[in-house]
């Protein structure tokens, strides 16, 4: 079991930049694929960002390549993902989500995660 503790989030103009942190903590939070989605009102929950376990392997999502870093701290059992050239569409609830998983893959379907933090809002406005 994991417990997952999001930090960040808020206000910020078009092309600015945000970041988001994710804390994991339990006994097995070291074997977790760690990551974020997102939902804006009326919208389906969308993968952003996730990176596997032992932080080899990472996946983005095409919407916010080249815009958003996720990195993870092993020894803190913590991911952060920093938000830059920050567009209104990016306004939404971002939201922390765990996996337990050991191996390379990291699931960009909502469905493979299995705890979930308490989401924080992040508005952009133009």
């Amino acid at each position: 079991q994991v417990q997952l503790v999001e930090t960040g989030g808020g206000l910020a103009q078009a092309g600015g930049s945000l970041s988001l942190a994710c804390e994991a903590s339990g006994p097995t939070a070291s074997r977790h694929t760690l990551g974020w989605f997102r939902q804006a009102p009326g919208n389906k929950r969308e993968f952003v960002a996730a990176v596997n376990w032992n932080n080899v392997n990472t996946k983005v999502a095409d919407s916010v390549k080249g815009r958003f870093t996720i990195s993870r701290d092993n020894a803190k059992n913590m991911v952060t993902l920093q938000m830059t050239s920050l567009k209104p569409e990016d306004t939404a609830v971002y939201t922390c989500a765990a996996e337990f998983r050991v191996g390379t893959v990291v699931s960009t379907n909502p469905i493979a995660y299995d705890t979930w933090g308490q989401g924080t809002q992040v508005t952009v406005s133009s």
